[in-house]
């Protein structure tokens, strides 16, 4: 199957499975408009609704992504009696390899199409309806720009120098292939062309809901886009560039490390709840804490709370551990996008990289202080600042989605522990089988 055919768009919220962990052509939608109606009569209630439409399905294919994500990295491992996958595929057990054919490829790689093809959408509708002022479709186009950008990211983020495919508005078909250097510079053009938009716009036209703290407006998502804008910047170790983002983001040293944008849940009719819930204490699915985050985590570390420790350690697939991921607290807990606490460290990062060691340590022991920790007082030296900001990443960020990615772009994956013998870290996951063609 095509690419184009996988990634019909799912514009209303309608219809959603709470499952995260199948296909994407298993969804049924049978109450979304059609995408070509759209196109055809983009009235503004039409692209009020592909907007919203926007947002709810860039929750598709959530969980299966923070799964790859987390157990690749060994944050945690997903256990399931019903799926060996989980614990045999994405660790590498007995000399397995990651499969281009399964859910926890497939699945987070058609939901992203799937945004895509929303926003898409979105911008040829935008361009053709005739009441709009220029404010509004200047503002609905930065909205699009920035969900296309994220999209692309996360796919990328799963493949890295197996590389993207991107699709321009009106094509039935993607492109060839792109691979990882490429595809960030793409990405971060994207941004910048919804952060221009965004800056030209009135006013949303249309309900948006991910902002907590940060305002559900115009503004507030352009804050929002510099602060992706900055993340793709350390992808691209462009560290001037970084601080350049953030100085138009909402990072605010402050503010909650918690303000920021999320993927937002609920239990009402249609909706979807939080796919990384679990009970806590269980013995069916769950997510099991790798041991490794409470040996290593400093004396007196508050966030030692996102993990709860079981009332007996469990044993599954031949993997030990005594604590849960308690990170997500109910089935309608958000899920973060990127919040306060990721940009100030973005900003140590950067300093750090950059030679500004106290700009870095002030950046840092914001996030320390906040953990309970006292101020940072060890080596200044790039090496050691770097250290640092590592660890505080893996702590403050736990489980949302940045260590492998973290270890993987500085070289570290070697570091993280092999978990029975014969286990295997890998580097990226293969590009589904019906997408895998030579650019």
């Amino acid at each position: 199957m095509t690419l184009s055919l996988r990634i019909a768009a799912l514009v209303a919220v309608v219809g959603l499975a709470g499952c995260d962990l199948v296909g994407i052509d298993d969804r049924p939608n049978p109450n979304g408009p059609a995408l070509d109606d759209i196109i055809d009569n983009p009235t503004q209630a039409a692209i009020a609704n592909v907007a919203v439409g926007v947002e709810a399905s860039s929750r598709l294919g959530l969980g299966a992504y923070l799964v790859d994500v987390g157990v690749l990295g060994r944050e945690y491992w997903r256990v399931s009696p019903s799926d060996p996958r989980f614990t045999q595929d994405l660790l590498g057990r007995a000399e397995s390899v990651l499969d281009n054919n399964t859910f926890y490829t497939t699945t987070p790689w058609a939901a992203r199409y799937t945004t895509i093809r929303n926003a898409n959408t979105m911008l040829l509708a935008v361009d053709a309806n005739t009441v709009l002022s220029d404010g509004q479709k200047a503002a609905a186009r930065g909205f699009a720009k920035t969900w296309i950008a994220y999209s692309y990211l996360l796919n990328l983020n799963l493949t890295f120098e197996n590389g993207i495919r991107f699709i321009e508005p009106g094509d039935d078909e993607a492109g060839p292939l792109v691979g990882y250097d490429a595809a960030l510079d793409r990405i971060a053009a994207l941004f910048d062309e919804g952060f221009a938009d965004l800056q030209a716009g009135s006013s949303f036209f249309f309900d948006t809901s991910i902002g907590q703290g940060v305002p559900n407006t115009v503004a507030g998502y352009a804050r929002i886009n510099r602060g992706l804008a900055a993340r793709v910047d350390a992808y691209r170790e462009d560290w001037a560039g970084v601080l350049t983002a953030l100085d138009g983001s909402f990072l605010d040293t402050g503010a909650p490390l918690t303000i920021g944008a999320y993927h937002q849940f609920s239990t009402g009719a249609g909706d979807v709840t939080n796919p990384f819930f679990f009970p806590l204490d269980g013995g069916g699915d769950g997510v099991l804490a790798h041991p490794s985050f409470v040996a290593d985590i400093a004396d007196d570390d508050r966030r030692i709370s996102k993990v709860a420790e079981r009332s007996a350690s469990r044993t599954f697939d031949g993997l030990t551990s005594g604590f849960d991921v308690d990170v997500y607290e109910t089935p309608t807990s958000p899920i973060p996008i990127i919040r306060n606490a990721e940009l100030v460290l973005l900003r140590a990062e950067a300093n750090a990289q950059l030679g500004n060691a106290g700009a870095a340590t002030d950046a840092l022991d914001v996030i320390r202080n906040a953990a309970g920790l006292d101020d940072y007082d060890g080596d200044e030296g790039q090496g050691s600042l770097i250290d640092e900001v590592l660890r505080q990443r893996r702590y403050e960020l736990y489980a949302e989605g940045h260590r492998w990615l973290d270890l993987r772009r500085y070289g570290r994956l070697s570091t993280l522990p092999i978990d029975r013998p014969g286990d295997d870290v890998f580097d990226r996951f293969p590009v589904p089988e019906s997408d895998d063609q030579t650019p």
